[in-house]
């Protein structure tokens, strides 16, 4: 799939009749999810993020657009936050399948109709940007609405589409491609909005003006003002007072996550202000974050903790919520507030109690079957191969091998996860078999149609227990290792997940054996084979020393 992330910010915070008609405008577009909509009062403000795919994602942004300039009059808006126009800044941003590129000419397509249809004086900015000069979004926002007249009168600000015109009602757009930006405040225990300034320009990359010893500011040979810079790379900040916490915040823009993560944004301000002799109380993300950026900021954490980062993603978030003090506002919801949480698919069965999974698998239907039995088998080697090493790793005498153990642990969740989805990922693929299989016959054209449906279906009802098999030597490896190296005490543990990877592999080579027939395709077929037939070659290597290593060396110390 080929997703894109719009994520307009309206100059609207205030009155919900207005924002959620814009939102919904958006989300009427067949096939754009609105994943959030983060208003604030104090700001006048509203961050609404929706993906898609491609086309459908830029109609959504253009009927947002109407529907935001229809509603919203700038001539009188007041907020926190700097702002050009009724809706401020509209990025698209690369998910999965696109890339900046892509990004950038959706911007450029919606700029030049909004110019055009509506009349809105539209400006480029970033991976979009038509000039250097306007890359930067606090160069362009320069002057805000107030001083959008003077702006558009000056050739060197005009517009990128649309009327040189100063518009009152709807001021100016700026549209763009960027990079996943983390909207991130840092709660202090002061209501002083000075002190949270101190902080912001102590961080962000721009830093402070230099001054000489009277106040003035210290000019280059050009007569420029001289700054100092921050300590964090692609960080704006800013300070301010949010009356209705009843505190000041640093106000930060994160664009580049990987240059600056979620934790070290929070480490420094908490690390300056303490320094002021302030006190971070908690942090608030404003719209939805990449899981990446919360699951990296709990293995941070764990790390400064001395303890594995090896754990399920489940217990990262948690850490990372609480450290953050990402509830201390309002109540942080992952499943509402992570990207890949609500995209993502439902999973009947991985969801299931132990009993309700037991009790479907043995009734009449024919699915869940022996493929998401296999997965599960699976998934429970890994998750024994993970605990064996997360057992081991705060215990003494371990401490020479807590980075090896770290690595398995970490390793054995992802198999896990992996093989989680594959019990739900078989059910699916055996039932879009039997959908295509009930597909009419009775034209030659219905007959095609069919057939090319079975192959699709017969394909993923092979890959999906082949990469469930696939997995399984790894399983085994770890699972050897673990028992080798980790807590002797845990060895049957390490033990037992070895013969359950030996019966996922088994159960998985049965599952892609007896679809294999239906495969038209021999020479696809023939390939997926041999990957087939190499995997559970390996497995039963693996299986051998794990008989010899683990279930020998049990036995043996039982008779002593």
């Amino acid at each position: 799939m080929r997703l894109v992330e719009c994520v307009p910010n309206i100059s609207e915070g205030r009155r919900p009749e207005v924002y959620e008609a814009v939102a919904a405008a958006a989300a009427a577009v067949a096939g754009v999810t609105v994943l959030n909509v983060d208003p604030g009062a104090e700001t006048n403000r509203t961050v609404i993020t929706f993906v898609g795919e491609p086309e459908a994602v830029l109609e959504g942004a253009w009927r947002l657009m109407v529907k935001a300039t229809g509603l919203i009059d700038m001539t009188g808006h007041k907020g926190a936050h700097a702002r050009l126009g009724a809706v401020d800044v509209v990025p698209f941003v690369p998910v999965a399948g696109v890339t900046m590129d892509d990004c950038a000419a959706l911007a450029r397509r919606l700029g030049e109709r909004v110019g055009a249809e509506l009349g809105v004086p539209v400006y480029l900015y970033e991976f979009a940007a038509s000039s250097p000069q306007r890359r930067n979004l606090a160069d362009v926002r320069a002057g805000e609405y107030e001083g959008l007249a003077a702006k558009l009168e000056d050739p060197a600000w005009k517009p990128d589409f649309g009327p040189a015109t100063f518009v009152p009602r709807s001021g100016a757009t700026v549209i763009g491609a960027r990079k996943f930006l983390v909207a991130y405040n840092i709660n202090l225990n002061t209501t002083d909005k000075r002190l949270a300034t101190r902080v912001a320009l102590d961080v962000r990359e721009k830093g402070r003006m230099r001054r000489d010893e009277a106040g003035e500011p210290v000019l280059d040979g050009a007569g420029q003002p001289l700054w100092d810079p921050g300590l964090l790379k692609s960080v704006k900040a800013v300070g301010w007072t949010i009356p209705e916490y009843g505190c000041a915040q640093i106000s930060m823009n994160l664009t580049d996550l990987d240059v600056t993560p979620l934790h070290l944004a929070f480490d420094t301000c908490e690390e300056r202000a303490a320094e002021r002799g302030l006190r971070v109380t908690g942090s608030e993300l404003v719209g939805l974050v990449p899981a990446s950026a919360l699951l990296e900021a709990g293995r941070h954490y764990l790390r400064r903790m001395g303890r594995s980062t090896g754990v399920p993603d489940s217990t990262l978030l948690h850490v990372a919520i609480r450290t953050l003090g990402l509830s201390e506002i309002r109540p942080f919801d992952p499943s509402e507030r992570v990207i890949e949480a609500r995209l993502s698919a439902t999973a009947p069965l991985a969801g299931m109690s132990l009993r309700a999974f037991a009790d479907e698998l043995s009734s009449d239907s024919p699915a869940p079957g022996g493929g998401s039995v296999a997965a599960l088998a699976g998934a429970l080697g890994a998750g024994l191969a993970a605990m064996v090493a997360n057992l081991s790793h705060p215990k003494k005498g371990f401490e020479g091998k807590q980075a090896r153990l770290d690595e398995i642990a970490a390793r054995g969740q992802v198999l896990k996860d992996r093989m989680l989805a594959a019990v739900d990922a078989d059910t699916a693929a055996f039932d879009r078999l039997l959908e295509a299989m009930r597909m009419p016959r009775g034209t030659p054209e219905e007959q095609a149609t069919r057939e090319a449906a079975m192959a699709d279906a017969t394909v993923a009802a092979i890959e999906v227990p082949l990469g469930v098999l696939e997995a399984c030597p790894e399983t085994l490896e770890l699972c050897v290792e673990i028992g080798e190296i980790g807590l002797q005490a845990s060895r049957s543990d390490a033990g037992v997940g070895a013969q359950m990877a030996r019966a996922a592999a088994a159960g998985a080579y049965q599952n892609v054996c007896i679809n294999m027939p239906g495969l038209t395709d021999r020479s696809r077929g023939a390939e997926l084979l041999r990957r087939a037939d190499a995997a559970f070659t390996r497995v039963r290597a693996l299986h051998d020393k794990a008989e010899a290593e683990i279930l020998t060396g049990l036995r043996a110390a039982a008779d002593r």
